[in-house]
């Protein structure tokens, strides 16, 4: 398989507009809770990466499923594609009824015991009552995406995002300040904006993909449903790993100040945009790679990496020189607090420049997923993870500066890249 620049930026472009749709939806709350009170914004941090983390679990899934989709589809055993579809379908609502009953009896006794503010945890379980819904519809549009990439038909991912985004917006506006909803405005909007780009995308599939050459009907198949789960169990642990990190990360800042959280759910908000183009690279990469495993393309793994990783800088580069340039017009557009807004310049600084170290790291670390070998990127996760809060932890008796807390990503990342790479090198898959 040759994969030139131009098709793995054809691959990859809507794949990055449809992790737009999940990391717009959180920027677009930050916006406006930024200016409804600096307690709805800082919870709105702690309540998105609280969901984000439970969200983690199905999109761990999603990535198994992925692998397996990709690896049938470079086998050219396209039948097995939907079949496996199916499975990953049926294994995720169910996951999203779970999580969600889960979420109500124990959510509100958890966050009650680790936030301090009283203000802060009202205000992050208005959130979460009406955002976990979301799930019913992330979950299978989950499922949907893993398919379309891994099949590598991804255009209509464009259109799924769009529509979230146009939905998001204006109903975010209509429901905090006409309504008066407040932050449990921001949770409606962004489940409403799921269930739309849901409905999109089913239509899209139902219309636009040979049913018949895809074995598109469902089947329970309790054979390829453990496939599946053995393969992405380790992603699903993965992931979660990975966010309830930044939840610790956040409850450490939490304990700073009110104005230190608030400053850094913007920075985190800023910073989706730049994770967009690492997740959607990394995303494709693990696809990709498993492609041509199953060709028997071994040799062409470090190539193909290095060409994502230059497309990766070649985008990013320029956004990340603009954010620098323009910094103050960024930040005041979520607030206008001259306290925050000074507070904010060091970290965001910090935060940009962590994207030349993330990208190489994630690419790398997704490669070694497009193998298959999962478990051994969870691995790879909490051996970093241990390093990474044995960090937050020494500078949590130190008197450093906000900035310094953001520092902690760039050795976090390096040390996934470099264990990648080395696991990439000199194992056999």
């Amino acid at each position: 398989m040759n994969y030139t620049y131009k098709k793995i930026w054809l691959i990859a472009f809507p794949v990055m507009m449809s992790i737009l749709i999940e990391q717009l939806i959180n920027i677009t709350d930050a916006l406006f809770l930024g200016h409804v009170g600096d307690v709805e914004l800082g919870a709105s941090a702690l309540a998105g990466i609280w969901f984000l983390a439970i969200y983690m679990l199905g999109f761990g899934f999603s990535l198994g499923l992925q692998v397996v989709i990709a690896r049938r589809n470079g086998e050219q055993r396209y039948a097995e594609t939907g079949k496996t579809l199916s499975q990953g379908l049926f294994f995720l609502s169910v996951l999203a009824i779970i999580i969600y009953l889960s979420s109500k009896i124990f959510s509100p006794i958890i966050l009650k015991n680790l936030i301090s503010s009283d203000d802060v945890y009202n205000a992050v379980m208005s959130y979460l009552d009406w955002r976990i819904l979301g799930l019913f519809f992330s979950f299978p549009f989950l499922a949907l995406r893993s398919f379309l990439v891994g099949i590598t038909r991804t255009k209509a991912l464009n259109i799924a995002a769009l529509t979230a985004v146009f939905m998001n917006i204006p109903m975010n506006w209509l429901l905090i300040f006409k309504f008066n909803m407040g932050i449990s405005g921001a949770a409606v909007a962004s489940s409403f904006s799921e269930m739309c780009s849901l409905i999109v995308l089913t239509a899209y599939i139902l219309q636009h993909i040979d049913k018949n050459m895809y074995g598109l009907c469902f089947a329970f198949d309790l054979k390829i449903l453990k496939e599946v789960f053995f393969v992405s169990i380790w992603s699903m642990l993965q992931y979660f790993t990975s966010v309830a990190i930044w939840f610790l990360f956040f409850l450490a800042i939490e304990r700073l100040g009110e104005t230190e959280l608030a400053v850094s759910n913007i920075i985190r908000s800023i910073s989706a945009l730049f994770s967009v183009i690492v997740n959607a690279l990394a995303g494709v990469t693990s696809s990709l790679i498993s492609n041509l495993i199953g060709t028997g393309e071994k040799k062409n793994v470090f190539p193909l990496c290095q060409r994502i990783i230059r497309i990766g800088y070649t985008a990013g580069s320029p956004l990340v020189i603009l954010a620098l340039l323009f910094h103050h017009y960024i930040i005041m557009a979520y607030t206008d607090n001259q306290v925050i807004m000074q507070a904010a310049l060091q970290p965001f600084i910090v935060m940009l420049l962590n994207y030349f170290f993330a990208l190489p790291g994630y690419v790398y670390l997704n490669a070694v997923t497009g193998t298959g070998a999962t478990r051994t990127v969870f691995v790879f996760q909490m051996t970093t993870t241990v390093v990474y809060l044995f960090s937050l932890w020494t500078l949590g008796h130190c008197c450093v500066p906000l900035a310094a807390y953001w520092a902690v990503e760039y050795l976090f990342v390096i040390l996934l890249g470099t264990q990648s790479v080395i696991y990439l090198k000199y194992k056999q898959y």
